[in-house]
């Protein structure tokens, strides 16, 4: 159906009005690519690690680098010229005295607020900062590596940041107090992920190398609420070492659906799987061989507003893009030099912005429409094909 068809069956009742720009976010991330237009200013000197957009205008992004430095950019084009590059607006550099001394692994904008951010590093420590001035509010000190850490998206009744080190304990922080107010203990090993559900504030989801994923309520001071097992239960398929484990090795990476009612894991036994969020049932959505060897933590992120939605994966140099629930390989974007360690969508533009050790942070841009042909090339039709069996569910 032509966009003109859709504003036709809207207008008279026949479609829902989210049916449009479903299917108008499906077409754009279907036809992301490389944008030779716009660049994302070069400043680290080692690999990017991590990478965040603010959710309060969607115009500010931290990077996060091996080199220990912290960047921010702004994504606006502001000279409103075809070809433009992001800069970076200002950096916690080599220079600065409160820079981390070792590899910055994670950073987070906090939620409600672009005047505040968080980042954790192998130099042992998170430091909550002051945007304005680039000076740490607070400093936690931890006694390993940091691996991660996360805030939820939706709290109101608590500030707390999870955080996982080297050690198998959850730290909890919380922001409001300064301190840290609690541990969850259940794990055997470091613990490469956290990450709390966009549905439920209490419940904080964490990935280990001892290949288990648990799902916590923070209220409670008992274990888990239940650890994730790939094989839902049945013993006859599970060695006993492979009993209650979500993947075969080291989990590293987790990730919300946007609703919260999926959770996607990843581990080195090159799988990825979605569980029910709510059950912790693996739904067996096979989505073949998904290449991953990272030691530490994997970024990797889901669409938002699509229908169907699709799943962003760091694999080797490219970003592997499935179709959620179908586990289809959409297409592989390819444009690094070297392996991708991260990457975040931006549901107001569908594009994707990806990091790699090749010090690069590449954009990915839909293709605008042409006019002429706008409704009859593959590419809408597969848009059209994948929009009606996704409704059709």
């Amino acid at each position: 159906m032509s966009v003109l068809g859709f504003l036709t069956a809207r207008q008279t009742g026949l479609d829902d009005p989210l049916r449009l720009r479903r299917h108008e976010s499906t077409r754009r991330v279907l036809s992301l690519e490389l944008n030779h237009d716009r660049d994302v200013a070069r400043i680290h000197g080692n690999g990017v690690n991590t990478v965040d957009i603010e959710a309060i205008e969607g115009r500010y992004m931290l990077s996060g680098g091996a080199d220990g430095v912290i960047a921010l950019y702004d994504l606006e084009n502001n000279d409103r010229k075809p070809q433009y590059t992001c800069k970076a607006i200002c950096t916690v550099g080599r220079s600065s005295r409160y820079v981390h001394k070792f590899s910055v692994e994670t950073v987070q904008w906090y939620p409600h607020d672009t005047g505040m951010f968080v980042s954790s590093s192998f130099d042992k420590t998170m430091k909550v900062w002051d945007t304005e001035t680039l000076k740490p509010a607070e400093v936690f000190q931890f006694e390993g590596n940091v691996y991660c850490h996360h805030m939820s998206p939706i709290a109101r009744k608590h500030t707390l940041i999870a955080v996982g080190t080297k050690d198998p304990k959850i730290q909890l922080c919380d922001l409001k107090s300064g301190s840290r107010i609690h541990v969850l203990q259940g794990h055997r090993g470091e613990i490469l992920s956290v990450r709390w559900s966009p549905r439920y504030e209490h419940i904080l989801a964490t990935a280990s190398t001892d290949s288990r994923v648990r799902v916590w309520d923070v209220r409670r001071a008992s274990g888990s609420l239940f650890t994730l097992d790939q094989h839902n239960g049945d013993k006859s398929k599970a060695s006993s070492e492979a009993v209650n484990t979500a993947h075969d090795g080291r989990v590293n990476g987790l990730c919300f659906t946007a609703e919260g009612l999926y959770l996607l894991t990843t581990g080195t036994d090159d799988r990825m799987r979605m569980w029910n969020s709510a059950t912790g049932k693996n739904t067996l959505v096979n989505y073949g061989k998904v290449c991953n060897d990272s030691r530490k933590g994997l970024k990797f992120t889901v669409s938002r507003g699509c229908s169907p939605e699709f799943v962003f994966v760091p694999c080797g140099s490219s970003v592997a893009v499935y179709a959620l629930h179908t586990g289809e390989l959409v297409t592989m974007l390819r444009g690094h030099y070297n392996n991708v360690d991260c990457c975040e969508f931006h549901p107001d533009y569908q594009e994707l912005y990806s990091g790699g050790k090749d010090c690069n942070i590449l954009a990915w841009v839909p293709v605008l429409r042409t006019p002429d042909v706008e409704d009859e090339g593959p590419a809408s039709k597969k848009v059209e094909k994948m929009v009606h069996s996704s409704m059709s569910e």
